[in-house]
């Protein structure tokens, strides 16, 4: 760990971005150059005073679920984030399998989209960064660890929490669509991968994905629109737009209502009420 380049590098990129860049306010006047420490720790999820210690040279060695969450906040590159991880005493991830980093374009634009749901999602269906709105519709994807952070697994072992925000006549449709992803991932990714340690578990708990995985469906389906179902607001009509990165690794999803429509209406309810009156119904 090369503590010097580590507190040089993290406070260069720090001053280096506004705080428009990252989808946050300017505030009052600011006195510091750039973004503030603790707008940093915010935003990769992280006290302050670790974040703090880091740049002081005083920090203990970060770990790599640290590193990626710093490198999102940043919005490294792909190259600046494994120049981080090696001069913080690790290897550089693999770019394939590597699902912590998040492509700095796509955060780019999920920055700007504050009042609509938006999620940047994996290849294999992990929800890597969400908006409030999102976080709102969906739950707070953050609580998931492991092979549950794949939405996919989650669907095929978990249905009673997955699948009520689907009306149950899509469900069909959904375990289909999910399989058929999951099937594209592996193709990508190789039987050695997470793809493959997920379609493994899944074969061994869920006979219904077990039999969907033999007939060999391959895509990444998204629908154009969708009904979804709030514990709170009710059924929702939305419109799903998708933006891919070039590798095709990661994915923009986001879900607009049309205007004034009602489903606007109860989209501006759950912006207005953000999560926290909801985290009891889910």
């Amino acid at each position: 760990m090369d503590r010097d380049a580590l507190a040089d590098f993290l406070t260069r990129h720090r001053h280096g971005l506004q705080p428009a860049d990252v989808g946050l306010p300017a505030g009052p006047r600011r006195r510091t150059p750039g973004l503030r420490r603790d707008e940093v720790a915010l935003l990769a999820t992280m006290s302050t005073d670790y974040y703090t210690r880091l740049e002081q040279r005083r920090g203990p060695q970060p770990s790599t679920q640290m590193l990626a969450a710093v490198a999102r906040a940043l919005r490294l590159s792909a190259e600046e984030r494994d120049y981080l991880y090696r001069i913080a005493g690790h290897s550089a991830p693999d770019q394939v399998t590597g699902t912590e980093y998040v492509a700095p374009a796509l955060l780019r634009v999920l920055d700007r989209l504050t009042d609509t749901p938006a999620v940047i999602l994996s290849v294999l269906g992990e929800a890597l960064v969400q908006n409030e709105p999102a976080r709102a519709l969906f739950g707070d994807a953050r609580v998931h660890t492991g092979l549950a952070r794949s939405e996919i697994h989650r669907w095929f072992t978990d249905p009673a929490a997955s699948r009520r925000i689907y009306p149950a006549e899509d469900h069909a449709r959904q375990s289909r669509a999910q399989v058929a992803s999951l099937r594209a991932a592996y193709g990508l990714l190789g039987p050695g991968s997470r793809a493959g340690e997920i379609v493994r578990d899944l074969q061994r708990r869920s006979p219904e994905f077990a039999g969907l995985w033999e007939e060999h469906e391959v895509g990444r389906r998204f629908s154009d629109h969708k009904v979804l179902l709030h514990p709170e607001v009710g059924a929702l009509e939305l419109d799903c737009q998708v933006l891919f990165t070039e590798d095709q690794l990661q994915v923009l999803l986001v879900l607009t209502a049309a205007p004034h429509s009602e489903s606007d209406q109860k989209l501006r309810l759950l912006g207005v009420l953000g999560t926290q009156q909801f985290s009891d119904a889910r």
